[in-house]
């Protein structure tokens, strides 16, 4: 069994003018890599916070409206217990229901809201009449996979590189009665997908494009969230120079989806 990884708390102050410039400065702060952020309160792996400190004060330093207040590390089982008695069982389309450990959310963000929108289109247009094979890249709870699985996919493997996501996914999976092939790692195995969710930060996206379109299926499309418009531009460019095409954007406030095809 993988080790439990520890977690950080970097505690801080906000005071931004405009909503964007505040996910702006979470969009920064994921760059660094901090997972989640619960207010003011922003999670990061204790191991990477401690080769980070310089990038995140300097952030903080040229950011307007920020002050640290200070830095702690979660005890796990306390942390975890506390994200859940504050968070209830959130019910989604097609009566999926999602307990989401600390880390994660339960579906109703806005990038993930797209996606799932985007997969029960899908079944309404018969996608999954046919076999359809499904890699949720980052998959969290598990949502996407669980609810690409309910709308009829043939098979859904999920991955993700935190050990946490690893179990809640599969106590989500469960939950649900669906069968997910869930997968602690950064890459997926080997094999072809017919269709490749990845709700994931930008710079994440682009370094995994050409993994994507060697992965998958002639005709298979790949589906991205997780970033803004200004972002656009870098992702289908990346994408084009691997053969993945963009055939429509969708957006949800500042948040964008894309849909690109092999």
């Amino acid at each position: 069994m993988q080790p439990i990884m520890q977690y950080s708390v970097v505690h801080l102050t906000y005071s931004f003018a405009e909503e964007w410039e505040q996910d702006l400065f979470e969009q920064a702060m994921c760059d660094i890599g901090f997972e989640v952020f619960d207010q003011a309160n922003a999670y990061i792996q204790t191991a990477i916070l401690e080769d980070s400190q310089e990038a995140l004060q300097a952030l903080i330093a040229d950011t307007e409206g920020v002050m640290l207040l200070g830095i702690e590390q979660c005890e796990d089982i306390n942390w975890n217990a506390a994200w859940e008695a504050e968070h209830e069982i959130e019910e989604l389309p097609l009566g999926v229901r999602i307990t989401p450990h600390c880390a994660f959310g339960a579906g109703h963000h806005e990038t993930t809201s797209m996606m799932i929108e985007a997969l029960i289109e899908a079944q309404e247009e018969r996608y999954f009449a046919q076999e359809r094979y499904v890699l949720d890249m980052g998959c969290g709870t598990g949502v996407l996979g669980i609810m690409a699985k309910r709308c009829g996919a043939t098979s859904v493997v999920a991955v993700d590189l935190d050990d946490k996501s690893v179990v809640n996914t599969l106590e989500n999976a469960e939950a649900n009665n669906v069968v997910l092939d869930v997968r602690l790692g950064s890459t997926p195995p080997a094999g072809k997908y017919d269709l490749i969710l990845a709700n994931i930060h930008r710079n994440i996206l682009v370094e995994h494009m050409p993994m994507y379109a060697k992965q998958l299926t002639n005709g298979g499309e790949l589906w991205l969230s997780g970033f803004y418009a200004e972002d656009i531009a870098y992702l289908t460019q990346a994408a084009e120079a691997v053969g993945l095409h963009h055939t429509e954007t969708r957006n949800t406030n500042e948040w964008q989806w894309l849909r690109l095809k092999k």
